[in-house]
């Protein structure tokens, strides 16, 4: 089985080629053994290619746990790049098909190469129901989660996926690794959550560090990023464009006057191969 290796920001992807062919595969199972780092090949997430009737492609992605979100900003520009390097799609923007919708990519070009993707993210949902997080009011802006005993002040987006938005002076004394994976699992989000844990740096910068659910901590999250710009405006702490640094480096996230938020970063290569069976 041939495949390649992608990653946004160090969000790492094994990308499979089913465009052409699609066999019928049992993709849960298949994303637990490729992703795992020490009997697989290792990644965040496994991203399948397939034909859409709708858009130009269709993504499909599942983490590394072998659940399937309904997007991953990361990985979408690397499939971009993905399928413009094939040939399967010649024009500029290229649609994808996504569990989130129908998204929309622009590819930045030097010379023959692609520097750079940028992502029309569409509408931001702030509706409770649809998030979905059971808490009162919209939108659901500095609200209180008990988490352990301890009260968290959080703001709830969704990218098509949803986020817990969780601002901090610094994270020095963050307990990330203990409040990651207790605030995915919470019973107010009824379909897990991923988390952003966010320090507003000025007007225009925000650093993150991100609990993805379904994969834990990773180097970057496309929708966290869009989603904690979003709750930074909410929240009156930054302007609608900022750049997010992220650990494995920045986005560029704009929050634009026709509600639509868009996203600009790189989408790279690590290698290609063939995974021998056993």
């Amino acid at each position: 089985m041939e495949f390649v290796k992608m990653h946004g920001l160090g969000n790492d992807f094994v990308f499979l080629d089913h465009f052409s062919v699609s066999p019928a595969m049992d993709y849960p199972a298949l994303a637990r053994r490729l992703c795992d780092r020490h009997f697989g090949i290792g990644a965040d997430g496994l991203i399948v290619i397939l034909p859409s009737n709708t858009a130009h492609v269709r993504m499909r992605i599942f983490n590394a746990d072998g659940s399937e979100p309904e997007m991953c900003g990361n990985g979408i520009r690397c499939a971009a790049r993905f399928v413009h390097d094939k040939g399967y799609v010649a024009v500029n923007p290229i649609t994808v098909e996504t569990l989130a919708g129908i998204l929309s990519l622009r590819l930045d070009f030097e010379g023959e190469e692609v520097a750079g993707v940028r992502v029309d993210m569409g509408e931001p949902i702030l509706k409770a129901g649809l998030i979905p997080v059971l808490a009162q009011g919209e939108p659901v802006v500095n609200a209180t989660l008990e988490v352990e005993g301890q009260p968290i002040h959080y703001t709830a987006v969704s990218m098509g996926n949803p986020h817990c938005v969780i601002f901090a002076d610094d994270f020095e004394d963050l307990d990330f690794d203990r409040l990651g994976p207790a605030i995915e699992k919470h019973p107010q989000f009824p379909r897990k959550t991923n988390v952003e844990f966010i320090r507003v740096d000025s007007n225009s910068e925000l650093t993150m560090k991100v609990w993805e659910r379904g994969a834990g901590p990773t180097l970057a999250c496309g929708t966290g990023a869009c989603a904690s710009a979003v709750a930074a405006v909410l929240n009156d702490k930054t302007g609608r464009a900022v750049t997010v640094h992220l650990p494995g480096g920045d986005l560029f996230i704009e929050w634009a006057a026709d509600n639509h938020v868009y996203m600009t970063g790189p989408a790279a290569y690590v290698f290609k191969g063939e995974l021998l069976q056993s």
